[in-house]
């Protein structure tokens, strides 16, 4: 008897075995029904494209000092500020500028987003990083001006020595 069950459980386990190697049926439009439900046959609506929206319109850079960043992977990021409006500033990111709101931080880090379109732009000394609060994603990181990007100077007292 325990033979017998060996043998039935080494052949189930043989035709899952083959089962799960077999390629899956792939449907064909001639395979779908030909009534398909409403909700079903509508077509995609096209993304909203969330800078067209007139509650986010571009910001004006007038009057702007600019600040370019090189960021890892080729990214490149450009943020305009304005001495008179400390609490806004435009970011541009993939050809399109972000109107940026500052958020308070008690770090010191400079931190500014965009609620429409979920951009946030965190600076600390060192670098800023870009990120998306919608897809929850990074989107640009170790963004470096021409400022940080220079060597630090050599301020130990060996260094002044040698």
């Amino acid at each position: 008897m325990a033979t017998r069950l060996k043998h039935t459980l080494a052949a189930c386990l043989a035709l899952l075995a083959a089962a799960s190697l077999a390629p899956v049926a792939q449907a064909t439009p001639e395979t779908h029904h030909a009534k398909m439900h409403k909700h079903m046959a509508k077509k995609a609506e096209p993304a909203k494209d969330v800078f067209d929206d007139k509650n986010n319109p571009e910001p004006d850079i007038t009057d702007t000092v600019t600040t370019d960043y090189n960021c890892e992977l080729g990214n490149k990021i450009t943020i305009y500020t304005n001495e008179k409006d400390t609490d806004h500033m435009a970011l541009r990111w993939k050809h399109r500028l972000h109107r940026m709101n500052r958020i308070a931080t008690t770090t010191g880090a400079q931190r500014f987003e965009n609620p429409v379109s979920g951009i946030i732009w965190i600076g600390i000394p060192s670098k800023g990083i870009l990120l998306d609060s919608k897809l929850n994603r990074q989107l640009a990181n170790e963004c470096k001006s021409a400022e940080q990007s220079k060597p630090l100077a050599a301020t130990s007292p060996e260094a002044k020595q040698g």
